[in-house]
C-alpha cells in the first residue's frame, strides 16, 4: 500500500488522515501531544477545539452553511461527528468540545489504514506528506518550514474566551434567548447578560481599556525563525475584547455585545449592550463567553468580567488567554490543490495555510487528504471550482496579494461575482451564491471520481 505521513492531529490533519485512509492509503498520523504540549491545548485528544465550541451558522444562505453543505456532500468525517455531538445554539452548530474530540480520536485510532503516532516531527518529511501542524507548530518544525520555503513565517496573535460555570450565573439578572426570539422563555439557547444603561456599558468599556494585560513572551515578540510582524499584529477575526474596546466607545456594542434581536422580556426597552454565553458541553453546566477573547491577566479577568450584569459571582472554569498563531506565505508557496509549488508530494492544510474557522480547516484537510491519495494512486490532484466555497477558500490563500494577505474565513466576498437579475438585497445575493456553489460542486463531482 502507498504510505502518507500527516503531521498534526488537529481538525485538518484528522480529516486529511481519514480521507486518505478511506481511499486505500496507509497513513501515519503524527501528533506531538501529550509528549510536547502547546500551551493552548488541554487534552491529548485529536481535533481539540481550543477557542470557541461553535462551528458557525447552519443556515443554507450563510457562508458557513454553504461550506457545511459542501462538506456533507464530500463525506467529511469531522462534520458528521460534530452533528452527532451538537448542542443547542440557535441557528449555529455548536458541539460538546470534549465529546467531539473523543469521538474523532476513537474513529481515527480505529481505522485499519491509520497508525496514530504520538511524537514530534521536527523536520518536513522527505516522503509524501501533509503538513497540518496548525498555528502552534513546534519551533523545530517551524524552522524546517522556513528553510524549505525560503520565506519568513508570518504570524498573528489569537485569543480564546473564558468559560464559566452555569450555576454561578445570576439568572435573576441574566435571561435566556436566541437572537430574534421573543426572549425570556426557557427554550432560549443563549444566556444573555444585559447592560440596560448606556452609562453602565461605558463604565465597563473604560474598565476593559485600563485593565492589566498579560505580557507577551519574548518568543512571541521576536522569533528566531524570522518572524517580524510585531506584537500588535492581531488577527482581525478574533480580536481580544480589550483591543476592540480601544477602538471606540461603541465598538463593542456594534460587535460582540450587539444587542439587536435580544430583547429582555422583563424590561420595556431593549438593552444597550449584551454579553452572550453559549453552552459549551452536553451536560449544560459550562458556558463560554461569546466573542470575549481576552489577554487580561487572570486576576483582572475575575475583577473586570464580574462587573458584567449577572456575572457578579461568576466561577471561571477556564480563563481567556492569547497565543501566537503561525501561518505560511501560502500565495507564494502553494497551488490551489494545496500542493507545494516546489514539491508535488508535499501538501499543507489547516490554519497554517491561512484558512480561518473550524469548518474551513476541516475543508482544507479534506482536500489535502483527497489530493494526496490521488497522487499516490497515480491520479491527478484536483482543484475545486472557484464557485464552491471550499474552492474559493483555497483559491484565496494561494492567489491573494501578499501585502494584503490575512487569514480568511468562509465568506461570500471570496466567491466569483454574481451576474443576472437577483441582486436586489443581501439575502437574495446569498441565496444565489449558495445555489451556484451547490451546482458547481455537483457538476465537478459528476466529472471527477470522489
Amino acid at each position: 500500500m502507498n504510505e502518507l505521513i500527516i503531521v498534526g492531529g488537529g481538525l485538518a490533519g484528522s480529516e486529511a488522515a481519514w480521507q486518505a485512509a478511506q481511499r486505500g492509503i496507509k497513513v501515519k498520523l503524527f501528533e506531538m501531544r501529550p509528549a510536547l504540549p502547546t500551551g493552548a491545548h488541554q487534552t491529548e485528544n485529536l481535533a481539540e477545539l481550543v477557542c470557541s465550541n461553535s462551528l458557525g451558522s447552519n443556515l443554507p444562505d450563510r457562508a458557513s452553511g454553504v461550506l457545511k453543505a459542501e462538506l456533507r456532500r464530500l463525506g467529511s468525517l469531522l462534520l458528521e461527528i460534530a452533528e452527532q455531538t451538537a448542542l443547542p445554539a440557535g441557528a449555529a452548530l455548536a458541539v460538546d468540545r470534549e465529546l467531539f474530540a473523543q469521538k474523532v480520536t476513537e474513529r481515527i485510532a480505529a481505522h485499519p489504514n491509520i497508525e496514530l503516532i504520538r511524537a514530534e516531527i521536527a523536520e518536513i518529511p522527505t516522503a509524501p506528506a501533509v503538513i497540518a501542524s496548525g498555528p502552534l507548530t513546534s519551533a523545530k518544525l517551524s524552522q524546517s518550514i522556513a528553510q524549505f520555503s525560503g520565506q519568513e513565517n508570518l504570524y498573528f496573535f489569537d485569543a480564546i474566551s473564558p468559560i464559566i460555570a452555569a450555576d454561578s450565573v445570576n439568572m435573576e439578572v441574566a435571561y435566556r434567548a436566541s437572537r430574534w426570539d421573543a426572549g425570556g422563555d426557557d427554550e432560549g439557547d443563549y444566556i444573555n447578560c444585559p447592560f440596560h444603561k448606556k452609562a453602565d456599558y461605558l463604565a465597563f468599556v473604560e474598565t476593559l481599556r485600563s485593565a492589566e494585560r498579560i505580557k507577551l513572551h519574548d518568543f512571541e515578540l521576536i522569533m528566531e525563525q524570522g518572524v517580524t510582524a510585531g506584537a500588535d499584529h492581531f488577527f482581525e477575526g478574533c480580536l481580544p475584547v480589550e483591543i476592540i474596546a480601544g477602538r471606540g466607545e461603541k465598538a463593542l456594542a456594534y460587535g460582540p455585545m450587539r444587542p439587536v434581536g435580544l430583547a429582555d422580556p422583563r424590561v420595556p426597552r431593549p438593552p444597550y449592550a449584551v454579553v452572550q454565553l453559549r453552552q459549551d458541553n452536553l451536560a449544560g453546566n459550562l458556558y463560554n463567553m461569546v466573542g470575549f477573547q481576552t489577554n487580561l491577566t487572570f486576576p483582572e479577568q475575575r475583577r473586570v468580567l464580574r462587573t458584567i450584569p449577572g456575572l457578579e459571582n461568576a466561577e471561571f472554569v477556564r480563563y481567556g488567554q492569547m497565543h501566537r498563531n503561525t501561518f505560511i506565505a501560502s500565495p507564494k508557496l502553494l497551488r490551489p490543490t494545496l500542493q507545494a509549488n516546489s514539491r508535488d508530494d508535499l501538501f499543507f492544510a489547516g490554519q497554517i495555510i491561512g484558512v480561518e474557522g473550524y469548518m474551513g480547516n476541516i475543508a482544507s484537510g479534506l482536500l489535502a487528504g483527497w489530493n494526496a491519495a490521488r497522487l499516490l494512486n497515480s491520479e491527478t490532484p484536483l482543484e475545486l471550482p472557484r464557485a464552491s466555497m471550499i474552492g474559493a477558500l483555497c483559491h484565496y490563500v494561494t492567489h491573494a496579494e501578499m501585502k494584503d494577505f490575512q487569514p480568511m474565513k468562509a465568506n461570500f466576498g471570496i466567491l466569483p461575482s454574481l451576474t443576472g437579475p437577483n441582486l436586489r438585497n443581501k439575502r437574495e445575493r446569498a441565496a444565489d451564491h449558495a445555489k451556484n456553489a451547490g451546482e458547481a460542486l455537483d457538476f465537478f463531482l459528476s466529472q471527477n471520481e470522489k
